[in-house]
């Protein structure tokens, strides 16, 4: 099952919300029994966080490629009552490993998948980050 991202606002809150519907995706990577979808197209990586059949809150990283063989990781997203459970750092490796995997460098404009890279030296991902 693919999942396809909309945009909502809260009528509470000023915080942008993601709801999974379904769409498609190209490739799925799995990790400590989350899994996240690689949404080629879209160009983001997305973990839905909702429960059963139907809608659910989703987690994304967004990038955007900048050259033949460079991305800009631009930002994560993951709601705030999913926050702290390592989501976003899931999320982050998958970006990570996509990059190996295509052999290509990025430019990281997101502070959390910074903060990620530095506090993972022993992953290797310091070499292929364009500063």
């Amino acid at each position: 099952m693919a999942f396809k991202l909309v945009p909502s606002l809260t009528a509470l809150k000023s915080i942008r919300q993601f709801r999974c519907f379904p769409g498609a995706f190209s490739a799925v990577t799995s990790s400590g029994g989350v899994t996240v979808r690689h949404d080629r197209e879209n160009r983001r990586f997305t973990v839905s966080l909702g429960s059963g059949a139907g809608l659910g809150e989703c987690a994304v990283l967004r990038y955007r490629f900048t050259g033949e063989k460079e991305v800009d990781l631009m930002s994560t997203n993951v709601p705030e009552s999913f926050r702290g459970r390592g989501v976003a750092a899931v999320l982050s490796k998958a970006a990570m490993d996509f990059l190996v995997d295509e052999n290509l460098k990025a430019r990281v404009s997101c502070w959390y998948i910074k903060k990620y890279i530095e506090e993972n030296p022993q992953l290797g991902y310091k070499d292929l980050v364009i500063t």
